[in-house]
Parts: structure tokens; C-alpha cells; sequence
């Protein structure tokens, strides 16, 4: 008989199968805790990524918390919130609503081509103009730069009415007004270079730190509220004595040439 066959060798043999049958039983055993472990970590995981992410979906977005920042209201308005902006001498008998919203580009337009005028008619008292900010291109294109532009706005009336005027400017000017889609204003930096084009505004700290900090969204938010409550529906908007001015094309929009604002302003100031 071989030692092969011997009952000795089968008897170890039988002990060496037994040994391996229970490594591999406890490897098995272990590899099925470690699937368990990390199954129960990757349901926890996505679990917790699925509340992390509606979380993080019911968050209100900046401008959505913004309406209950402290309201801090610019130097140079009037009105419960600060809101009514006068532009003009005070003598000045009626006054010419305007409403317009920083990234439309047909206010762009009016500014670049009838603004000079309009400038020079609120000079010599001919009017007051009350300027009302409009953000609903925010909420038609998406994005914030409406807002943003109409909270530097706030910072600059802050420093003085002229600043706010030649900022206001100098945003719809060609060098500097975006194509509405891009949302350009949304860009503090942006802004503040604009801004560095105004003598009153060019490397004005406190001005920097109003936009940098959002100092004025609230006001921007309360301010664009009138363009809303008054029922406007597009930018420019201008209104004397509760009636628009509107141009020769008989469409009812704003008079968008020197001459259609001089018959429209002529007939207003005459009503």
C-alpha cells in the first residue's frame, strides 16, 4: 500500500480540505459583511446626497433671501422705503415718471439717442424726472444683473444725484451696455469698472464696499415693486400726469427720436 493511501495521508488530507472549507467559509463570510457595510454606506450616501441636494433645492437663492435683509435706504430718496427717486431742480412744476430696467436694450437705446435731451430739458427746469428701477428682465431671461445694476445704482445716489445720473448713463452708453442675454451687470467688478467712469464714483471706497456688500438689494428689490404695482408693461416707460408719452409710430411705446420726445414732452408740459 502507498503512503498515498494510507489512512494517515487521508486522514490528513480530510484535515487539510476541512481547514481550506473553513478559510473559505470565513472569507465568504467576511467579503458578505463588507458588501452589507458598504450597501448600507452607499444607501446612506445617496440617501444623504438626495437630502443634501432638496436641501440645498429649498434653499432660498440670494436675491429670494434678500428680501428680509435690512433695509438700508440711499441718501438723496424720499418715500416710506426710499424708494421715490427725484432727479432736477425742485422748482421745476411736473415731473416725468421714468421707468426703465438697467439691462433692456431699448432703454439703452432711448439713453443713447434721446437721453442728451432729456438731460438737458431736467437741467434747465423744465421738469423733475422720478426715476423708477425695473427688474423683470431678471425673471424673463433668467439671471440677476437687473438687480445688481439697480442696487449700484442705489450706491451711487448714495454718494450724490449727479453721480447716480452719469452712472445711469454710462451703463446704457455703447462701450459699456451688454447684450441683455449675457447678464454682464451680475458682475460687481464690472459694475465698479463702469463706475471708475464716473469722477465722483472713480476709486470711491465707500461706494465699492456698497456694491461689493450688496448694501442697497433690498432697496433694489422694494424700488423695482413700483414698476410692478403700477402695472407697466416694458421698459422705457414715461408717464406725465398719469399719461404715457409715446412716439409717432402709433404703436404706444416711449418716443424713441429727438423729435418724437420734443412733441410728446411739448404736449405733456402743455396738459
Amino acid at each position: 500500500m502507498s503512503k498515498r493511501n494510507s489512512a494517515a495521508a487521508k486522514s490528513q488530507a480530510r484535515e487539510r480540505l476541512r481547514q481550506e472549507r473553513e478559510r473559505q467559509a470565513k472569507r465568504a463570510k467576511i467579503k458578505r459583511q463588507v458588501i452589507v457595510a458598504c450597501s448600507i454606506v452607499g444607501v446612506l450616501a445617496i440617501a444623504g446626497g438626495i437630502s443634501y441636494a432638496v436641501v440645498q433645492g429649498n434653499k432660498p437663492g440670494y436675491w429670494e433671501a434678500a428680501k428680509d435683509d435690512k433695509l438700508v435706504k440711499p441718501a438723496n430718496t424720499t418715500g416710506t422705503n426710499g424708494t421715490v427717486v427725484t432727479l432736477g431742480k425742485s422748482t421745476a412744476k411736473k415731473t416725468l415718471v421714468m421707468y426703465e430696467d438697467p439691462r433692456c436694450p431699448v432703454c439703452a437705446q432711448f439713453e443713447q439717442t434721446v437721453g442728451p435731451t432729456v438731460k438737458k430739458d431736467l437741467d434747465a427746469g423744465k421738469f423733475k424726472i422720478q426715476y423708477v428701477g425695473a427688474t423683470f428682465l431678471d425673471g424673463n431671461l433668467g439671471g440677476e444683473g437687473s438687480k445688481n445694476a439697480l442696487s449700484a445704482l442705489g450706491a451711487a445716489l448714495n454718494v450724490s444725484p449727479e453721480a447716480f445720473e452719469e452712472y445711469k448713463t454710462a451703463m446704457y452708453s455703447t462701450k459699456w451696455h451688454p447684450e441683455e442675454t449675457t447678464d454682464k451687470f451680475k458682475d460687481d467688478a464690472y459694475l465698479i469698472k463702469i463706475a471708475d467712469t464716473v469722477s465722483a464714483l472713480k476709486g470711491n471706497a465707500a461706494f465699492q464696499k456698497a456694491v461689493k456688500d450688496g448694501t442697497y438689494d433690498r432697496w433694489a428689490i422694494e424700488e423695482s415693486k413700483i414698476f410692478d404695482k403700477d402695472g407697466i408693461q416694458g421698459t422705457p416707460t414715461l408717464k406725465m400726469d398719469g399719461k404715457a408719452l409715446t412716439g409717432s409710430d402709433g404703436q404706444g411705446n416711449a418716443p424713441m427720436t429727438v423729435a418724437d420726445f420734443n412733441t410728446a414732452i411739448t404736449a405733456a408740459l402743455k396738459g
